[in-house]
């Protein structure tokens, strides 16, 4: 049986609103914003990455994120640490091996979708405003029933983040041996952000804490569990604040091999 909703006597009749939103404030400042920003990040690092020089300073062993690891025929054997393998190309990038997965990485994960979602999509661009798009199929169909892979794209984030990692401690070296400089500072501050960002990622805090039916049995998994919980909660900013670490190590250790300036040595 179905009912029909009826208007109570003596009601008003429901206004006729033609405007597509009654929001008064700059709901529309956000998405231009991440527009801006993920347009401008994206250039300099296409930028970078198919620049194939200035990368890697061999006095300190500093190698840039962006082309790390350094795989390429083309590669400066200093750089290479797991060997070079792939063609020699100026459509190749020298990180090859990993850019791809780090791009679906990001690409996939949860705040990034909504990021581009309401930015470059309107859909929708922000609260209580009207969808850009007719029809909404969800994320069920291609393109983007491929952002269900994301859980898988987080093992990978992983063993990249463990080579970020090599690469800052086998940095700490100069002329003399152990070494310690701005540079180094740089480099552990961008570690150690894309290992929060990567530990506050929504697929890390299902692994540890999901198909779990008591906690109590899982006191180890519930206190790993209760610390993801709050990164997660600021994966939001975490996601911003690395992009701006990769974009400032790159820029930093550009500078040093291109001769801009020198890096500031604390120890040897």
């Amino acid at each position: 049986m179905t009912t029909t909703a009826t208007r109570p006597a003596g009601a008003k009749p429901r206004a006729a609103i033609e405007a597509k939103t009654l929001r008064t404030d700059r709901w529309w400042l956000a998405p231009v914003l991440t527009v801006i920003g993920l347009t401008a990040w994206v250039a300099y690092a296409t930028f970078r990455v198919f620049m194939q020089k200035l990368y890697w300073v061999d006095a300190y062993h500093y190698l840039t994120p962006f082309y790390s690891p350094c795989v390429s025929l083309g590669c400066d054997p200093a750089a290479a640490e797991f060997g070079r393998f792939i063609p020699d190309s100026p459509l190749i990038p020298f990180a090859a091996l990993s850019l791809p997965f780090l791009l679906l990485f990001r690409l996939t994960c949860y705040y990034y979708r909504k990021a581009y979602y309401r930015s470059f999509w309107l859909s929708p661009p922000a609260c209580a405003v009207p969808d850009g798009h007719t029809k909404y199929s969800g994320e069920t169909r291609f393109p983007l029933i491929f952002q269900n892979a994301h859980r898988y794209a987080f093992y990978a984030a992983v063993l990249i983040s463990l080579l970020n990692t090599w690469d800052a401690v086998i940095a700490m070296h100069s002329p003399s041996g152990f070494g310690f400089g701005l540079g180094n500072v740089i480099l552990w501050i961008n570690v150690i952000m894309l290992w929060a960002y990567t530990a506050s990622c929504h697929s890390c805090r299902h692994i540890i804490g999901g198909r779990l039916k008591h906690f109590s049995k899982h006191p180890v998994r519930y206190r790993l569990w209760g610390w993801v919980s709050k990164l997660n909660a600021r994966h939001m900013g975490l996601a911003w604040i690395t992009l701006a670490t990769l974009a400032l190590t790159d820029f930093y250790i550009m500078g040093l091999a291109a001769g801009w300036w020198s890096d500031l040595r604390f120890i040897g």
